[in-house]
C-alpha cells in the first residue's frame, strides 16, 4: 500500500558551498508566516554600497522590486538613504534593528527579515547560520543564532549589539 502523501524532502542549503555574499532565502510571501527570520546574507564586507546592490538584485528575481531596506547604522560603513540598484530607487532606512539582522520591504507592507551572518565568520559556522535562519516555522531570533552557531561578532569591526529581539518587525511598529 503506498503513501498517498509521501514527505516532501527540502535542501535548505545549496549543495555548492556557501561564500561571503551569499543569500539563502526562504520565499513565503504570506502574512502568516510562522517563522522569525525569512532566510540569511552573508557579505563580504561592511561596506553597504559595495554589498547591497547584489542581494536587492537577486531578491529582486524572486521577489519582484525591492523598495526598502531596513539597516543598523551603526553596522554598517557609510550608510546612504537611497541608492539606485538595476535602474530602481531603494530607500535605506537605519532602524535600531542590530548588526544582526536585514528589513527588506517589497511593495509597500510584504517585509522579509534577513540574518546577516558577519562577513570573516568561518565557513561551517556560516553554513549553520545560514540553515538555522531558514528552518521554517523557527522562533529564534538572529542574535541567538549568531550566539548558537559561533558567529555572534566574528571579525567584525562593531561590536554586536545588545539590543533585545522581538522577532519579526511589522511595519507602522
Amino acid at each position: 500500500m503506498s503513501d498517498p502523501d509521501p514527505p516532501r524532502v527540502t535542501r535548505l542549503l545549496p549543495d555548492a558551498v556557501p561564500r561571503p555574499g551569499s543569500a539563502v532565502v526562504r520565499l513565503q510571501t504570506t502574512h502568516d508566516r510562522k517563522g522569525a527570520l525569512d532566510g540569511a546574507w552573508w557579505p563580504r564586507s561592511r561596506d553597504i554600497t559595495g554589498e547591497l546592490p547584489s542581494l536587492v538584485s537577486a531578491l529582486s528575481k524572486y521577489l519582484g522590486p525591492v523598495t526598502r531596506v531596513g539597516l543598523d547604522r551603526d553596522a554598517w560603513d557609510g550608510l546612504p538613504t537611497r541608492m539606485t540598484i538595476d535602474g530602481r530607487v531603494v530607500h535605506i532606512d537605519s532602524f535600531p534593528v542590530g548588526d544582526d539582522t536585514v528589513l527588506i520591504t517589497r511593495g509597500g507592507t510584504d517585509l522579509f527579515s534577513l540574518l546577516v551572518i558577519p562577513p570573516h565568520t568561518a565557513l561551517d559556522a556560516a553554513r549553520a547560520a545560514m540553515a538555522a535562519a531558514v528552518r521554517a516555522g523557527s522562533q529564534t531570533p538572529a542574535e541567538q543564532i549568531l550566539i548558537d552557531t559561533g558567529t555572534e561578532g566574528v571579525g567584525s569591526a562593531h561590536a554586536p549589539h545588545a539590543v533585545s529581539r522581538h522577532g519579526r518587525h511589522e511595519p507602522g511598529r
